[in-house]
Formats: structure tokens, C-alpha cells, sequence
């Protein structure tokens, strides 16, 4: 009797993920949270290297420098440092990209004799204000008018725009780290505001591009002042309170205690303006935040939540203003708690 043959087909075998896929797919994931979880610590463990040990008062480190070094002299600046070419100028400086020992460096000169009070006092400003909120001084000669301080490539606050437009620092360019450079701006203000000489009011400020002038952007992308020509002091304890200039303000970017109160008939005497103090400052933090939140993904959902701190910085009372501590500490709750819904959601998603 004849067999019939067996059917040696197999019914078809379920098709798995293949292996290599897998991998990918698992690579993808540890990725994407190893980058969440590096992003929430990039920006402070970034930044602590900046500034790993202040230097004593009157020496310096910049760069890759392991030791400090005594400010330089006018005679170490007469012969170690050579000018290259001139990179700004304003009322009171003109400054020049030069040379210290292969080192680029920044070297201020004074315009006029006219301007030589704002000039020494924005010297002594950074003579004594020397910290990681401040541009580093390297040396100063009173004789030859000249200052020498760290060069930052970048440039100021002004150009903040085009540089993270620019393909190589697109990595940077999100709501986290431009929310960290209004952190730094607002953590500049509450030094000045908190300085070791006393309450310091930021008066280079009567609208946002001369506001953003004075900010320097460092390498690192933190913040750092840098013209400390126009820094009254408050003291409140000898009633004493500033005016910033000796002309009439105009605009809403100034705090509107800065404005001429006697109306357009009576015309702007100096003497008759009254004084103010540091709240000037808390003023002006909403837009000069904006700016720097710029307009990226995920910057509009930041200034919603920052809505309510912003509003209360723009009370007609000054007294009803917030501290720039206040406003630091809203700006990191406020970076805390987007990161952590951030990761949250991102976890879900995978």
C-alpha cells in the first residue's frame, strides 16, 4: 500500500522584532533620558566650573590659568599688551580686542577727560565688585586712563539673537537655557542689589538695547555685567536715593517713578525731580526677560507660568514690587518644575 507523503510544511512562525531593531529602539530610549537627565544637570555643573575659587582681591584667573595672578600694572600694560583692533566705543570707554601673553583680552580706554569721574568710579565698581557676576579685571592704570578685562567673543546681550541662530549653538538654543540667562540677569540685579558696598541701582538702563549693552555672553553662554560706569548707591538709613542722569526720562521701559510727575506744562528741571531707589530695576526684569526667552518652542509656556511675577515687577507702587531674590527664586521654581513635567511626559511617551 503506497504512503502518502507527509506535508513537511509548517504553518507560518510568528515574525518577532528582529534582534538588531530591538537594540535600536532600546539605544533610542536610554538616549532620549540620558538626555533629559544631562540637561537637568548641564547648565549648574557648567557653570560651577566657571568660577571653581574666587581669587583674593587684587588677583585674577581666567581661562585655562591654574594659579592667580596679581591685576597687572601700567607698566605691564604699556609693554605686555598689545592692541589689535578696536571692538566698541561708547560715552564713556572705547574698547580694543588686544593681546596678553597669547591671550586675548579687552582694553578700555577713556574717550574724554570729561568723562573721567564715570570712568574711575566704573573702575572702582569693578575693583570691588569682582565675582562671577562681573566681568574679570586683569589690570587697570589710572595715569594712561586704561582698564584691561577678560574678552568674551560672543559679545554682548545685543547680538544674543544672531549667535544662537548660528548652526553650532542651536543645541543651546531652547527654553531651558534662555530661561537660565534671565536667571543670570536676575541673579546679576540681586547682587548689585545686595552688593558689599550696599544697594546698587543699575542706571546704564533707560531702555532695552543700551540695557542689553551692558551684559557681556560668555563662552559657557552664563551672563556677566560689564559696564559698572553708572551705579549709585541707596542707603536707606541716611535717606539717601538715586536719580540716573540728570535728564528726562521717556518710555515705558523705565520704572514710572523715573518720569517727569509735573506733566508737559512745566518744563524738566533736575532739582525738582524726585529720587527713587533700586525697585527702578525690578521694573525693567519682565522685558529684558523676554528677550532672552526669545521666541523657541516651549518659551510661550514659560512666560505663562512666569505671568503672575512678571505682572507684580509692573506695580505702579514701587514698595509692591518683588525682590530680585523673589524673582530668582519664581525663575527656578518655575525651571524646576517644567523640566520634572518635561521628563514626565517624555517618559510616558516611550
Amino acid at each position: 500500500m503506497e504512503k502518502k507523503p507527509q506535508d513537511v510544511r509548517k504553518s507560518p512562525a510568528r515574525r518577532g522584532v528582529p534582534p538588531v531593531v530591538g537594540l535600536l529602539l532600546a539605544t533610542v530610549i536610554m538616549n532620549v533620558l540620558l538626555y533629559l537627565c544631562l540637561d537637568h544637570f548641564f547648565i549648574s555643573s557648567q557653570r560651577s566650573s566657571v568660577y571653581p575659587s574666587h581669587c583674593p582681591y587684587g588677583y585674577f584667573r581666567m581661562g585655562q590659568m591654574k594659579n592667580c595672578s596679581p591685576w597687572l600694572s601700567c607698566e605691564e600694560l604699556r609693554t605686555e599688551v598689545r592692541q589689535l583692533k578696536r571692538v566698541g566705543e561708547g560715552a564713556v570707554k572705547r574698547v580694543f580686542l588686544s593681546e596678553w601673553k597669547e591671550r586675548k583680552v579687552a582694553l578700555s580706554q577713556l574717550t574724554s577727560l570729561e568723562m573721567k569721574d564715570d570712568f574711575l568710579h566704573g573702575l572702582q565698581m569693578l575693583k570691588s565688585l569682582q565675582s562671577k557676576h562681573v566681568v574679570t579685571l586683569l589690570g587697570y592704570c589710572e595715569d594712561d586712563n586704561t582698564i584691561l578685562t577678560e574678552y568674551h567673543p560672543l559679545g554682548s546681550l545685543s547680538s544674543l539673537e544672531e549667535t544662537l541662530n548660528l548652526s553650532k549653538y542651536r543645541n543651546v538654543n531652547t527654553w531651558q537655557h534662555r530661561l537660565q540667562l534671565a536667571m543670570d540677569y536676575v541673579g546679576i540685579i540681586n547682587y548689585l542689589h545686595h552688593s558689599p558696598l550696599g544697594t546698587l541701582v543699575m542706571c546704564d538702563s533707560s531702555d532695552l538695547p543700551k540695557t542689553l549693552s551692558q551684559y557681556l555672553l560668555t563662552s559657557n553662554f552664563s551672563i556677566v555685567v560689564n559696564d559698572l560706569d553708572a551705579l549709585p548707591l541707596v542707603n536707606r538709613s541716611s535717606g539717601t536715593f538715586v536719580k540716573c542722569g540728570h535728564r528726562e526720562l521717556h518710555g515705558d521701559f523705565v520704572a514710572p517713578e523715573q518720569l517727569w510727575p509735573y506733566g508737559e506744562d512745566m518744563p524738566f528741571h533736575d532739582d525738582l525731580m524726585p529720587s527713587y531707589d533700586e525697585k527702578v530695576d525690578i521694573w525693567k526684569i519682565p522685558d529684558v526677560a523676554s528677550f532672552l526667552l526669545g521666541h523657541v518652542e516651549g518659551s510661550d509656556m514659560v512666560r505663562f507660568h512666569l505671568f503672575d511675577i512678571h505682572k507684580a515687577c509692573k506695580s505702579q507702587t514701587p514698595a509692591e514690587r518683588p525682590t530680585a531674590q523673589d524673582i530668582l527664586d519664581t525663575y527656578q521654581k518655575v525651571l524646576n518644575s517644567l523640566r520634572d513635567t518635561t521628563m514626565s511626559q517624555t517618559r510616558e511617551m516611550l
